[in-house]
C-alpha cells in the first residue's frame, strides 16, 4: 500500500539500476551483480579484506511527468543504510544528457555487518517548499556481505549486537533477552544479543562436544523455534484478499513458512480452505487463541526442538547413571 500525501507526486515508475561495482579500485564479476534479483554478493569479491566497495549507479525517472508536473529542482537521492550497523550513507545523482540520472556511492567495509539496503528518493520544490517527497522505486537494491551469489531472497539473517549499546538505542528496551525475532523486512532477522548471557554466543559458534554441543543445539532450536512462530504471525497478519474475499497467499519467505507450517496447524486441510480458515479466525476472533497450541506444535516440529530435548535428557542420564525404559 502506498502513502498518500496531500500534494501531486509522480505516477510513473522510478527506477534504479547498479551499472556496475568496484571493490578497492579494482573492478566487481558481473556476475556477482544481478539486476533481476536487484542484489550485489560482495563475499569472495577477489580478495579476503578489503575496505571499500564503490557502485555505479543508473536512475531513470518519468522525464515527461516530471517535466510537465508542478515540481521544479528535482533531486535524486540514493542512500545506502544497515539496520544492523546504524550505517548510513548518501549520494546526489546528476541528470546526464540522455535524461538518465547517474552517481556513485561508497560502501565502507568497516561500517557494515551483514545486509545493505540500497533506495533511491526523488524529491523537488513544490509550492515554495523544497525537499518535497515526490517519489522512489519501490523495491531497493541490497548489498550482501555475506553470499556469492547475488540472491534477494535469504532464508533468515543472524545479527550479533549488544542490546545496550549505544548505535542500536531500539533494542534498549529488550536488554534483558537473549535474541529477538524482527520479521517486517524482506528478510527475517534474529538478533542476538551478545551481552545478554556472557559466553553464550561463544557457545553457539564453537564446535566442541559434550556440554557444550548439547548447549549448542537447545539453544539453537529454541531460537528456530521463536522465528518460526514469529515469522508464521507475520506471514498470516495482513493476506490480501481476492475479489470474493478468498485471502491469497503471501509471497517471499512468508509463501515458504505458509506452505510448511500450515499443515501442522490445521491438519487433513487444503492449503486454500486452511489459509481461509486461518483467515477468519484471526480477524474475527474467534478460535484464534485455541490455535496458538498448534501453532508453537509446528514451529516445534520445524525446529526439531524435541529431538534436541531428548539427546539432552539422555546425556543426563547418562552423566548421572539413570536412565529409562524405552520401547
Amino acid at each position: 500500500m502506498k502513502a498518500a500525501f496531500p500534494y501531486p507526486t509522480l505516477f510513473g515508475d522510478v527506477s534504479l539500476d547498479v551499472t556496475s561495482v568496484s571493490v578497492d579500485g579494482m573492478e566487481l564479476p558481473y556476475s556477482h551483480v544481478s539486476k533481476v534479483e536487484q542484489t550485489v554478493a560482495l563475499h569472495q569479491a577477489g580478495r579476503e579484506k578489503w575496505e571499500s566497495a564503490t557502485l555505479h549507479l543508473t536512475a531513470k525517472l518519468p522525464e515527461e511527468e516530471l517535466r510537465e508536473g508542478p515540481w521544479t529542482d528535482p533531486v535524486c537521492l540514493a542512500a545506502l543504510t544497515e539496520k544492523a550497523t546504524n550505517a548510513r550513507s548518501t549520494t546526489r545523482l546528476t541528470r546526464s544528457r540522455d535524461g538518465s540520472w547517474r552517481g556513485s556511492i561508497e560502501l565502507a567495509r568497516a561500517r557494515h555487518l551483514n545486509r545493505a539496503t540500497l533506495d533511491l528518493t526523488v524529491a523537488a520544490t513544490l509550492d515554495g517548499l523544497a525537499g518535497r517527497f515526490i517519489g522512489a522505486t519501490e523495491k531497493p537494491w541490497f548489498v550482501d556481505l555475506k553470499v556469492t551469489t547475488p540472491m534477494r531472497q535469504r532464508d533468515i539473517e543472524i545479527v550479533e549486537v549488544d542490546f545496550s549499546g549505544e548505535s542500536h538505542e531500539w533494542l534498549h528496551a529488550f536488554k534483558e533477552s537473549p535474541w529477538i525475532v524482527e520479521t517486517t523486512g524482506d528478510i527475517p532477522i534474529v538478533y542476538l544479543n551478545t551481552g545478554a548471557v556472557e559466553g553464550l554466543v561463544d557457545a553457539l559458534h564453537g564446535s566442541g562436544g559434550g556440554d557444550e554441543k548439547l548447549l549448542r543445539e537447545l539453544t539453537a532450536s529454541q531460537i528456530a523455534q521463536d522465528a518460526w512462530t514469529a515469522m508464521f504471525h507475520t506471514a498470516i497478519s495482513d493476506l490480501d484478499l481476492d475479489e470474493d474475499g478468498t485471502p491469497q497467499i503471501p509471497a517471499g519467505w512468508r509463501e515458504a513458512v505458509v506452505r510448511m507450517m500450515l499443515p501442522d496447524v490445521l491438519p487433513g486441510r487444503q492449503l486454500t480452505d486452511a489459509l481461509f480458515d486461518i483467515n477468519e479466525r484471526r480477524t474475527k476472533g474467534f478460535g484464534w487463541s485455541e490455535l496458538q497450541t498448534s501453532v508453537q506444535y509446528a514451529a516445534g516440529r520445524r525446529s526439531q526442538i524435541t529431538r534436541k530435548l531428548t539427546n539432552a535428557v539422555r546425556s543426563v542420564q547418562r552423566q548421572t547413571g539413570t536412565t529409562t525404559d524405552e520401547s
